[in-house]
């Protein structure tokens, strides 16, 4: 359960504001709840300061799920498990009784264990230099929820979702695939193939049964689940992509599913990071026991204009010392900023390689000491 006070908070919402949006707020509202969790140096409050987010955050996800319905909000069971909570807070109104189906709670289950952890991705990056600033726990958990937000990162089962119904039926199959084939072609197959895993990746092989027992199981006729169930077909029967390891990955059989069960697509990200607090939880407790703590500070050398003319306002842009083209030799054409010095150099772009910013960094001693 959460702070009735908590509650009120979704009702400053409008009722068709994101659902993320208000996973943001809210988490981070948590923190005015428990003071003490900011004495991230007691291990008891560790701990608990990590099992109220793991347990809070379905309950979270669900009122901001009956905030945009318009629904009232359900309170968890404590007969029910985890997962079957959660679709009890999710899809249980008070005018009927609702029963968990087995079948759809277990799969709803092994979708949260298989998306809990997952190296160091932006959002489990962003939790970790949040909390390196010894930030408390609901805040630090708030800056992932807001990463994960990035449809970059936790929008993949979405994308796979707005690819299938772009490609709409099954007879278009045959054209989407050689879309997907043309370099020229902007249209790529959402939901194959992974930045980590080059040949297939073992979530997917789990999630495809799970896939295959829901679909048995609801029996629902969704000309989207045909879509993709025959788009999984015929690509991983096609050479061009079994040669480049483009296997379907999870993100392609638990869009399905979740589809499947009912829930809505700006949920997805939203159960994303229910499955993932468990992972960042863990990762900023790690952190916050290490002996030795440092504040997150990435390294950082200003590429641009090593030393310029000042000119007056009204003389700028008239030719007169206020044309870029007329900067010093030593200074980067289009660098005008200060980018990461752990960056791939790339010509014309500004950013330097480590090598290239030694260098610079001796021309602006030389110039430094020639001017003393």
């Amino acid at each position: 359960m959460v702070h009735e006070q908590l509650i009120q908070f979704y009702k400053g919402f409008r009722h068709d504001a994101h659902p993320m949006a208000i996973m943001v707020g809210v988490t981070g509202a948590l923190s005015a709840f428990y003071a003490n969790a900011s004495d991230i140096g007691d291990p008891d409050m560790r701990q608990l300061s990590c099992m109220r987010l793991i347990a809070k955050m379905p309950t979270l996800a669900a009122i901001a799920y009956k905030t945009a319905k318009g629904q009232p909000i359900v309170y968890p069971r404590n007969d029910l498990s985890y997962a079957e909570n959660f679709l009890h807070m999710m899809f249980s109104v008070p005018t009927e009784r609702y029963e968990v189906d087995p079948v759809l709670s277990r799969a709803l289950e092994i979708i949260l264990i298989l998306h809990m952890d997952h190296e160091q991705n932006a959002s489990t990056s962003t939790v970790r230099v949040a909390g390196s600033s010894q930030a408390n726990p609901f805040a630090c958990i708030a800056s992932g929820i807001a990463a994960l937000w990035g449809p970059a990162h936790g929008g993949a089962n979405e994308a796979v979702l707005r690819m299938l119904k772009d490609i709409g039926s099954r007879d278009k199959i045959p054209e989407a695939i050689k879309r997907a084939k043309d370099k020229n072609d902007s249209f790529r197959l959402m939901g194959f193939g992974h930045r980590v895993y080059k040949t297939y990746d073992p979530r997917a092989k789990i999630m495809k049964q799970v896939c295959d027992q829901v679909l048995e199981h609801v029996g629902i006729k969704d000309e989207l689940l045909e879509v993709a169930m025959e788009l999984e077909h015929v690509a991983t029967s096609d050479e061009y992509f079994v040669k480049r390891g483009l296997y379907p990955n999870v993100d392609f059989y638990s869009g399905i599913v979740l589809r499947a069960m009912g829930i809505p697509v700006s949920m997805y990200t939203v159960l994303f990071a229910v499955a993932r607090t468990v992972g960042w939880v863990a990762q900023w407790k790690e952190m916050a026991e290490e002996p030795l703590q440092k504040i997150s500070r990435p390294r950082q050398i200003y590429s641009g204009h090593m030393e310029r003319k000042f000119v007056p306002v009204e003389k700028r842009g008239k030719g007169e010392g206020g044309d870029d083209s007329k900067a010093p030799a030593e200074s980067h054409p289009q660098g005008t900023g200060p980018h990461s010095a752990n960056s791939d150099s790339t010509p014309g772009n500004g950013v330097t390689s480590s090598r290239s910013m030694e260098a610079t960094l001796k021309r602006v001693s030389a110039k430094v000491g020639a001017n003393r």
